[in-house]
């Protein structure tokens, strides 16, 4: 397969084949470079060197009663995730100034738990009103199944994005979580959209899932529309029911992020949790498929940090999106 051809027939209309996809992830590591520069071409077409960076807020952590298999924060995971309640409005404002600091683009306010209450979102949407008056940041919140009311308040109230993840394929997805089902995920998805806020779904690779669950994946996100599509790489958490999977190597990784390119080629890709724990050095090839980082860590795990990200940007020739130009 010349890769190069492929991407410029992608760039010509042509939607990629799920056949085609498949063939991405089954490659050797030798098709590596030419795959990554098939996608860097797309990539390049409609992002150029542009790097949109994100800083999450993790506005409540633990105290989740959802199992979610991955997750630290689980209702039956044995970790030492940090447990506290909602974040006041205070902590809020102040936590979308540091982002602003930070030169992100958009400040994500992230809650643990199944959805969100009366009482969260009150809070919720009154801190984000006091951020659009004073910070000049867009703001994605993630908080669980939604519904239109909940939506449209939170859109209302200023709400750029909300982020709710597939995390996998539906038929895969029952295997990871059993106290909420996929429908209940897609369902929240055509829910934000409804409402008119951008959706930010992606999903988690590397808990034991088939190539074939990854390329249903990418496409029940070209399905619910995704405008920004997080890939999250998994960097199993002692105490969690997936604590003794091995990691991906940097290659599927890559491979994955490529392959998700070429079926989605104008959406903001963002290479998300276990980027430098599954990429390691290899991180910075990341940036040649997708076009979006989280900086300063994840929501119970450090990154490499804002400057070793700055600098990782700025060595490999790419460029931090500019908000004011957004």
């Amino acid at each position: 397969m010349n890769w190069k051809e492929l991407a410029q027939d992608i760039l010509q209309g042509k939607l990629l084949m799920r056949a085609e996809a498949l063939g991405i992830l089954s490659t050797s590591d030798d098709d590596l470079l030419a795959i990554l520069d098939g996608a860097f071409l797309i990539r390049r077409h409609y992002f150029g060197r542009d790097v949109t960076v994100h800083v999450i807020h993790n506005a409540r952590s633990g105290l989740c009663t959802e199992d979610c298999a991955y997750c630290s924060q689980s209702g039956g995971a044995d970790t030492e995730a940090p447990r506290y309640a909602l974040h006041t409005i205070a902590q809020l404002l102040e936590g979308a100034r540091e982002a602003h600091k930070l030169q992100a683009l958009r400040y994500c306010v992230v809650t643990s738990g199944r959805s969100p209450s009366e009482k969260d979102l009150e809070v919720i949407c009154e801190a984000v009103r006091k951020i659009k008056r004073d910070v000049p940041i867009q703001i994605c919140t993630s908080l669980g199944l939604l519904n239109p009311e909940q939506a449209t308040r939170l859109k209302d109230a200023g709400v750029d994005r909300f982020n709710h993840n597939l995390e996998s394929s539906e038929r895969f997805y029952s295997t990871i979580c059993t106290t909420h089902n996929y429908s209940d995920r897609k369902k929240t998805a055509e829910t934000v959209k409804a409402a008119g806020m951008e959706l930010c779904s992606g999903g988690l690779i590397g808990m034991g899932e088939t190539l074939e669950d990854r390329v249903d994946m990418a496409y029940a996100l070209r399905e619910v529309q995704a405008d920004s599509i997080p890939l999250n790489f998994l960097d199993p958490r002692p105490g969690t029911n997936l604590e003794n999977l091995n990691r991906l190597t940097p290659a599927e990784c890559l491979r994955t992020l490529a392959m998700f390119r070429f079926v989605h080629p104008d959406r903001e890709i963002r290479v998300a949790g276990g980027r430098e724990a599954c990429l390691g050095v290899m991180q910075v090839l990341s940036l040649y498929a997708a076009n979006s980082i989280f900086t300063t860590g994840y929501l119970t795990t450090p990154g490499q940090g804002h400057k070793a990200d700055m600098d990782m940007i700025q060595k490999a020739g790419f460029r931090v999106t500019d908000w004011t130009a957004a």
